[in-house]
């Protein structure tokens, strides 16, 4: 369905219910509205790419709400499962504004604040959706990573409230970023987590962003609102700097995937050079390391094929963490013959997919480069010595 009908459903039905609003949730001429952006938090995953919410001040009636996408309740039903599956729920909150300054001053984010500039009927109009969106019948959302997260809330409540006659022009973006190129310079601090990233979602995330899609960060949702306009006028009248966030030493850490993984290579190295010696394999490692890999392949394949997690699918990591190899896992402990054309043959699909790493379709992360290696060596040394 377009964007524009649902859009306009979501309109109609608001205004169904606004006649339901108390009449002293009615602004005074007082009421700004502003679009606020948050900087990124290393200390969490979830918060390395910042966030956006809306705060309505009215100093009249004595109101100060910040109206807040980013909230999601551990405790709604089958959530961890729910969350697997990408079935994730998440909802608006509305807060505080000085508690929500603080909790972000304190952790040294950055608070950018961008006045809207709307007339008062546009003002009343945005804060009765607000105060409808945040009724608990109508506070829920399906979160998408990517397409429906607390910043994208931003910029759609705008289009649903307003329509056509706000427009998003999107030629300051210059640059051709995928969405995983975003995602990596976000993440650049958090190796860990960006490898896992990489791991587990696949080719949707290497199409080249449209300024859209760019807004699923926070920083593009500030920059997008600055090239906007409402009408004929801008839609941003001014932008204020409420907090500043402090220059932090960025802190190096030798628990890095890539120095891991190449501790890791030269000491399964060694010990393939012990096993080609003793003209014996060590079948330990093997089914644990084989093991692992093909959970992992498991994994993946069932993000790709049994949830809706849409950026998990076609993913060629699944060709070092095969699937199969779970089942390889178990059978090392016997003189299978078949495992001499297994280890055969998948010596020759890891062999082209090194020689080709950097052509691929997806961009698959360079940290794993050594351990993919270390799967190709095992694989070698299996078939070389179930041959003998």
């Amino acid at each position: 369905m377009p964007k524009t009908v649902i859009h306009f459903f979501a309109l109609v039905a608001f205004l169904c219910v606004t006649h339901n609003l108390r009449a002293q949730e009615k602004l005074s001429e007082n009421a700004e509205i502003y679009v606020l952006t948050l900087g990124p938090y290393q200390g969490e995953l979830y918060s390395a790419f910042g966030h956006s919410a809306i705060r309505v001040v009215d100093t009249t009636e004595g109101l100060d709400d910040i109206y807040n996408w980013g909230v999601f309740d551990f405790d709604q039903p089958n959530f961890y499962l729910n969350f697997a599956r990408g079935y994730l729920y998440y909802k608006l909150g509305v807060h505080d504004y000085e508690r929500f300054r603080d909790y972000y001053i304190y952790h040294n984010r950055y608070i950018h604040a961008q006045k809207l500039n709307l007339s008062q009927a546009q003002k009343q109009k945005l804060f009765d959706y607000l105060q409808w969106n945040s009724l608990p019948e109508n506070q829920n959302y399906r979160y998408d990573y990517f397409y429906n997260n607390c910043a994208t809330k931003v910029r759609d409540v705008m289009l649903t409230v307003f329509g056509d006659s706000v427009k998003f022009d999107g030629s300051y973006v210059q640059t051709d970023y995928s969405i995983r190129d975003l995602t990596d310079i976000y993440l650049a601090q958090q190796p860990w987590g960006d490898l896992g990233i990489d791991i587990c979602l696949g080719l949707p995330m290497d199409k080249k962003a449209s300024p859209d899609e760019y807004m699923f960060l926070p920083d593009y949702i500030e920059s997008g609102f600055n090239h906007a306009t409402i009408g004929s006028v801008p839609l941003v009248s001014e932008t204020i700097s409420i907090y500043e966030s402090r220059e932090e030493e960025t802190k190096s850490s030798l628990f890095h995937p890539l120095i891991v993984f190449i501790v890791f290579a030269i000491l399964v190295l060694a010990l393939s050079i012990w096993d080609f010696r003793r003209k014996k394999l060590s079948k330990w490692f093997d089914a644990l390391l084989f093991g692992i890999l093909g959970l992992v392949g498991c994994l993946l394949f069932f993000l790709w094929f049994f949830t809706d997690h849409k950026a998990a699918a076609v993913n060629f990591n699944l060709l070092w963490a095969f699937p199969l190899h779970l089942v390889v896992a178990f059978a090392l402990f016997k003189d299978r013959g078949w495992l001499i054309k297994y280890f055969r043959i998948y010596d020759v699909i890891l062999s082209i997919s090194i020689l080709f790493w950097f052509f691929l379709p997806q961009q698959l992360n360079l940290d794993l480069m050594p351990l993919v290696l270390v799967v190709l060596m095992r694989s070698s040394v299996n078939y070389y010595l179930r041959k003998v």
